[in-house]
Parts: C-alpha cells; sequence; structure tokens
C-alpha cells in the first residue's frame, strides 16, 4: 500500500509539473497575444489621433490642435518596435507589420505635407491633398492590417483560453483524485498503524507475562544456585577439615618416627661397625640414608597437603563472609600494603611506586587488603632477576567503574596462559618458585565479589599489568545476592 501511495503521488507530482509547465507556455501564449493586440489597437488609435489632429489645424489653423498630432506621431515608432518584438518568430505576423510600417509613414508623409502646406500659408494646396481622400485610403489599409493581426490574434487568443480552461478542469480531477487516493492510502496506513498497534500491545502483553514468569524462574533459580553454593561451602569446609584430622595424624606420627630413627641411628653408631655383616650394612644404610630420605619426602607431601587444605578453607570461609561496603581510601589502603613488602622488594632490588592519587570507593576493605596483597605479592615473586624491578600502581575512572592497575617488568606471561592463570592449582612458566596456583584464583574470587572483574595483559620478557575494575559503590548484599550465585 506504501508502494501504491509512493507511486500515486510520484504520478501527482509528475502530472502536476507537466500541467505547471503548460500552464506556462499557454499564459505566455497569451501574454504575447494580449500584448500585441493591445500594441494593434494603440497604433491605431495613434494614428487616428494624428489625423483628428490635422483636421482640426486644418479647418480652424489653430496650432493647439498640433499637441495630440505631435504627440501621437511620437509615440507611433515605439509602438510599431514593440509590434515587431511581439511578432518575432511568426512569418505571417511580421509580413503584416512591415505592411503597416509602410503604411504608417505613407500616413505620417501625407498628414506632414498637409500641415506644412498649411503653415505656409498654402491652404487650397493643403485641402487638395486632403480631397484626392489618400490618406483616407491609408488608414482603412491600416485598419484592415490592424484586423488582419487582430482577428488570428483573437481566435489564438480564444484557442488557449480553452486549452488553459481544459487543463484547470484536468489539474483539478487530478488534485481530487490524487487527494481521494492520498486519504484512502491514510486511512489504509491508519487502519495497519492500528493493527499494529493492537497486535503489538498483545505481544507486550505476552512478553510481560512471559518476563513475570521468567523473573519468578530466575529467583526460585537463584535460590537453587544460592543453596547449591552454600552446600558446596559447606562441603569443601567439611572435606577440608576432615582430610586435616588424618593428615595431622600423619604428620604426628612422622615427627615420631623421626625421634625413633633418631634413637635407632644413635644405638647403631654407638655398636662397632662389622663388615660382613651384610644385614647390620644394609640396616645402617636405610636408617642414615634411605628412612630420613622418606620421611623428608612424607613431609614435604604433608606439607604442601596442609597448605591446599589451608587454601581450600580460605576460599571457603571467604565464600561465605559477609562483605561489608564502607569508604575506602585506595591511597591509604595501598600505601600500607606496600610499606608491608618494601623490606622484601628492597632485597630483591625492585621499586614500588603509586602514581596517585588513586580515587577512593565504597568497599569491603579486608577483601581489597587481600586482593592487592596477592598481586603486589605475586609482582614480588615473579620478577626478572636480569633487570631492576619496577613495580607501579595506578588508579583512574572508566565511565561508570573503577579501573586499578599493578605493573611490573617481571618475566611476563604467556598469552595462552592469561585466562588459565586465574583457575585454581593452575601456574604458568617454569615452576621455580614456591606457590600452589591459588593466589589468582583467590583474586578473582574476592574480585567477583567485589561485583567487579580482573585481567591481565602481559608479554613474556617484558613484564604484565593485572588491571581490576570495580564499582565506585558497592552494592550491598541484598542487590547482589544473584550475582554471587
Amino acid at each position: 500500500m506504501l508502494l501504491a501511495a509512493a507511486f500515486a503521488l510520484l504520478a501527482i507530482i509528475v502530472m502536476s509539473g507537466w500541467l505547471a509547465d503548460s500552464t506556462q507556455q499557454y499564459s505566455r501564449s497569451v501574454g504575447r497575444m494580449t500584448a500585441l493586440r493591445v500594441a494593434a489597437g494603440t497604433l491605431l488609435s495613434q494614428l487616428q489621433d494624428a489625423e483628428i489632429g490635422q483636421r482640426g489645424y486644418l479647418l480652424t489653423e489653430d496650432r493647439q490642435y498640433l499637441r495630440p498630432y505631435e504627440a501621437a506621431i511620437a509615440a507611433v515608432d515605439t509602438t510599431i518596435d514593440r509590434l515587431r518584438d511581439l511578432a518575432d518568430g511568426d512569418a505571417d505576423e511580421l509580413r503584416i507589420v512591415d505592411h503597416l510600417v509602410g503604411l504608417a509613414a505613407a500616413k505620417r508623409e501625407e498628414l506632414a505635407e498637409t500641415i506644412d502646406l498649411m503653415k505656409a500659408g498654402r491652404p487650397d494646396e493643403s485641402l487638395a491633398i486632403v480631397r484626392t481622400g489618400r490618406g483616407m485610403r491609408l488608414m482603412d489599409d491600416a485598419r484592415r492590417s490592424l484586423a488582419d493581426l487582430i482577428t488570428p490574434a483573437d481566435a489564438q487568443l480564444d484557442t488557449q483560453l480553452r486549452a488553459l480552461t481544459g487543463q484547470a478542469r484536468i489539474s483539478g480531477w487530478v488534485a481530487n483524485l490524487g487527494g481521494l487516493f492520498i486519504l484512502l492510502v491514510v486511512g489504509g496506513a491508519v487502519w495497519i498503524a492500528f493493527s499494529y498497534t493492537r497486535d503489538l500491545m498483545q505481544a507486550q502483553r505476552a512478553i510481560q507475562a512471559l518476563n513475570d514468569s521468567l523473573e519468578q524462574r530466575v529467583s526460585e533459580r537463584t535460590m537453587e544456585l544460592q543453596r547449591a553454593n552454600a552446600e558446596i561451602q559447606r562441603f569443601a569446609y567439611i572435606v577440608s577439615h576432615d582430610l586435616r584430622a588424618p593428615l595431622v595424624n600423619v604428620m604426628g606420627f612422622t615427627s615420631e618416627f623421626e625421634a625413633g630413627l633418631a634413637s635407632v641411628a644413635a644405638d647403631l653408631v654407638r655398636r662397632p661397625a662389622n663388615s660382613d655383616d651384610a644385614t647390620a650394612a644394609e640396616a645402617r644404610r636405610a636408617v642414615t640414608e634411605d628412612m630420613p630420605e622418606a620421611i623428608g619426602f612424607i613431609r614435604a607431601s604433608t606439607t604442601r597437603m596442609d597448605r591446599l587444605i589451608n587454601a581450600i578453607l580460605a576460599l571457603s570461609r571467604q565464600g561465605s563472609r559477609m562483605l561489608t561496603p564502607e569508604p575506602v581510601s585506595m591511597q591509604a589502603l595501598l600505601e600500607n600494603a606496600v610499606a608491608s613488602f618494601r623490606h622484601r622488594a628492597g632485597e630483591l632490588r625492585c621499586t614500588i611506586d603509586i602514581a596517585g592519587p588513586l580515587p577512593s570507593l565504597v568497599s569491603d576493605r579486608l577483601a581489597l587488603e587481600q586482593v592487592f596483597g596477592n598481586l603486589l605479592d605475586n609482582a614480588i615473586k615473579y620478577l626478572d632477576p636480569a633487570r631492576t624491578g619496577r613495580i607501579t600502581i595506578r588508579g583512574y575512572p572508566e565511565a561508570d567503574r573503577l579501573i586499578f592497575e599493578v605493573a611490573d617488568n617481571g618475566r611476563g606471561i604467556a598469552a595462552q596462559d592469561h585466562e588459565r592463570i586465574f583457575e585454581l592449582f593452575r601456574r604458568s612458566g617454569v615452576q621455580d618458585r614456591p606457590g600452589e596456583g591459588i593466589g589468582l584464583a583467590y583474586v578473582r574470587t574476592l574480585v567477583r565479589r567485589l561485583y567487579g572483574e580482573v585481567t591481565v595483559d602481559s608479554v613474556p620478557g617484558q613484564g604484565s599489568v593485572f588491571r581490576i575494575s570495580l564499582p565506585d559503590i558497592l552494592p550491598l548484599p541484598s542487590e547482589k545476592s544473584a550475582h554471587d550465585a
């Protein structure tokens, strides 16, 4: 329908343009014909005025009658030039105008001759010229010529007027039909819009119903996730606690085993060595070499397991800890954090700078201390020994978030490990530093609880930039429960 309306409007525009152009052409033609007719009548009137002035002067010899004669004679040339301009392009009209020019010249000559004779005191000769009838024949001939010019002009003018009337009628029909069609299109468009609006409102009501049910389902699923999360945290705590009990026993018995082994070793030392007794030599080697090595492996393994269990317990406790938003000066917090690492960094020839001032925010102070403490510890741990270490802390607002960066010039991290390092018990690069792959996983857990994100940009051999994005105001726990789930 809109396409049909567009075509209809285009047709109306084209038709209106054609009618306007035709009307303009007809108007020019009518104007020319009218001007031609007026100029012809003016020429005839001027010749008559000149003749009337001549007759009055010849009869009365009063020079006052020469005024209309002189005025008419002076205007004849201008009128003839006007006729010639209006007839330009039409051979018949030009031929008539040329004939009129000759008649006007002859008539002016005849009038001028009679007036000159009267002025010279020869009235009889002047009247004799008048009695010849030559002037009357010139005027009659001029009237016929002007009639030959005016009659076709009147006919053409009548034709043009009829054409203009017809075009006006056509224009009216086009306008009426176009207006009717536009009304139909507008009515159809209104009907379509009404139908579309009605369908849209129905769809919106259906979407609203779906949204209501979806919100209910999301709320139910969120509660399920929260319960599942709580169960997972309790399970991690229980498992870690239950693992710690036998581990403590293993560690305790290992200590007792070491004490007993020391007694056995002391007894063997007091006994004389018998090179022929292979069993005694084997026992001595086991007591002095094999068993201490085995006990060392057991102790290292139990220590490592103890650290892992402690990390799992820390993550479990952190997930269940209630966050407490409060105003935090990040400048002061990070200055305190840097101060705690200053001695260790100095031993490793590393400088830690804060590119302040840092923006403040409302968040959980303890979580922030743990986040940046882990990042600084990680940056110091993986410094490149080939160059002087440099760690820089920056902070700035970005849109509706606050961005904090911890940049170092350490070893760097390979691109494929940028996400892997945030996984629990996963590490990157050469494993020549102590650690269990827990710190960055702990950082991401804390940052997400603070309604933020942590990412890393790093190039091996150049350094790393850990970037943390946080809200300037931490939402209340009720506002972020779904996010935590």
